[in-house]
């Protein structure tokens, strides 16, 4: 399927799917899954120190012999440590988010690392792609945890319009249709974040997962819009927080306070009244545990011809 698929041909992999790099979930165990099943799986350096993400690079390399990647949050105090980290094993792919990749492409790429950051603006687009990246991921403010202000439905063509470089879509995708959907608009690839979350071999807490499957259309909210970094997460009584202190005027640091390790809470510990359950739009669309490899089977399942089609002759 999708031989000259330029995904496929830069990450080595199966099928073009690309997993979320979602803090606190995407561990060894749910990257290795992922990258077994045919994807390219990613461990989430988040605020992780050095030592807990080389043990977490080690683990998946006992897992999988197939290709994984990490994603680095550029905003995290950790992010220096998690680029010598990864540098010192040659991971061999990154994924970016929450800041320029600037420092990550010049440290990584002469060892051969392939950086793909995630951007939310055609701007960021063709500026990756100056700096050097090697594809970008567009992903639209479906999506869960930290988003942009642009749709998926929006941005991907918008985007495959303006850069070179492979394009992987992401928000919103949880189905085939999703993936012939944002291969029409020009991508070559998804990244699938939320329904991954739900994965048999995900450690996200069980109460975490169950609210993902029962969630509806309009489960999810935006918090955080004050702040410059809004948050999309299942409501709770933690968003309606944030709401009250919005609306009330206080400041940001007062907002980002209230946000500290609430994500931690939510995914570790299972408080998913208090602790931020972040989840994309498409968790609607989600009714069960399945394992990794399922889960791309089902993304991929019937589409090979229409997918090879639009490779060949894309809308564009």
């Amino acid at each position: 399927m999708l031989a000259n698929n330029r995904v496929k041909k830069l990450l080595g992999i199966e099928y073009p799917i690309v997993q979320g790099g979602m803090a606190w979930v995407a561990d060894a165990d749910l990257a290795a899954a992922v990258s077994n099943g045919g994807g390219l799986g990613i461990i989430a350096a988040g605020s992780m120190p050095a030592d807990v993400l080389e043990q977490q690079i080690l683990k998946a390399r006992t897992l999988t012999d197939k290709p994984f990647g990490v994603n680095i949050m550029l905003l995290s105090a950790t992010a220096d440590d998690a680029i010598e980290v990864v540098a010192k094993n040659r991971v061999s792919v990154v994924t970016t988010g929450a800041g320029s990749p600037g420092r990550v492409i010049a440290r990584l790429k002469p060892l051969g690392t392939i950086v793909i950051p995630v951007i939310a603006s055609v701007a960021q687009a063709r500026r990756v792609e100056r700096q050097g990246a090697d594809a970008v991921v567009a992903e639209g403010m479906e999506a869960g945890g930290h988003i942009g202000e642009v749709t998926t439905l929006v941005l991907v063509p918008q985007v495959a319009d303006s850069v070179g470089i492979p394009v992987i879509a992401a928000g919103g995708v949880s189905d085939a249709r999703g993936v012939v959907a944002v291969f029409s608009l020009g991508a070559e690839g998804v990244q699938v974040g939320t329904r991954f979350v739900c994965a048999l071999e995900s450690n996200a807490h069980q109460a975490y997962k169950n609210e993902i499957i029962k969630a509806r259309d309009r489960s999810t909210v935006v918090t955080g819009m004050a702040t410059g970094h809004p948050v999309r997460c299942i409501q709770n009584r933690l968003t309606k927080e944030f709401e009250r202190l919005e609306k009330s005027g206080a400041s940001i640091e007062e907002i980002e306070k209230l946000g500290t390790g609430k994500l931690r809470a939510a995914v570790v510990e299972g408080d998913v009244d208090f602790g931020s359950v972040m989840a994309g739009q498409s968790a609607a669309m989600v009714d069960r545990i399945q394992p990794a490899r399922e889960i791309i089977m089902e993304l991929f399942q019937g589409t090979e011809e229409i997918l090879d089609i639009l490779n060949r002759n894309p809308f564009r």
